[in-house]
């Protein structure tokens, strides 16, 4: 894997630079080949003492992103690994069951991000922020579990049922929601 990694309000010493390699590495353990994959990091210090630890590894079958806020850097990225490797084992026992199911695995995940908004006013209703992403085909059972393995509240994929674009949301209820477009 190669690394990209930035540092925003906080310089990248080789330390943490080393670390953050280590660490991530052992991912690689997951996988039968090591992966071609660009990892990008993303470091920040903000002005209250905590230090902000983001991760994305876009790989063909998934796309793999967690973020981590602490006050000591290297616990922030100790923990964003343990994530990672639960997004791994839980989308690995989900191609394996569907493996048993159908005879064959489904190597179809993919992960685009949600724009984020912050403190929008009804009177300002101003775009940030847009995000640009293939849409890759799977059922709704499948973007269901990309949703929650992202922490987002809505999740936009491409039926591979119907080859129309869906969006499957999280209901207020904690039930789930799909929308079709026509």
């Amino acid at each position: 894997m190669k690394y990209n990694v930035r540092g925003e309000n906080i310089e990248v010493t080789p330390a943490i630079r080393e670390y953050v390699e280590k660490k991530i590495s052992k991912l690689e353990r997951y996988f039968t080949e090591a992966p071609d994959a660009k990892v990008n990091v993303n470091l920040r210090f903000n002005q209250d003492k905590s230090s902000k630890v983001e991760v994305t590894i876009p790989l063909p079958q998934l796309v793999l992103r967690a973020e981590e806020t602490n006050v000591d850097m290297y616990a922030a990225i100790d923990l964003i690994t343990d994530k990672l490797e639960r997004q791994i084992r839980k989308h690995k026992t989900k191609v394996n069951r569907k493996f048993r199911e159908k005879g064959e695995p489904s190597f179809t995940f993919a992960a685009p991000e949600s724009p984020e908004i912050h403190d929008v006013d009804e009177e300002d209703l101003e775009l940030v922020r847009t995000k640009r992403f293939d849409l890759k085909p799977m059922d709704s059972e499948e973007a269901i579990l990309q949703m929650n393995m992202l922490g987002h509240s809505f999740y936009v994929f491409t039926n591979s049922d119907t080859n129309r674009t869906n969006v499957v949301y999280k209901r207020k209820d904690g039930r789930y929601g799909l929308i079709e477009a026509h």
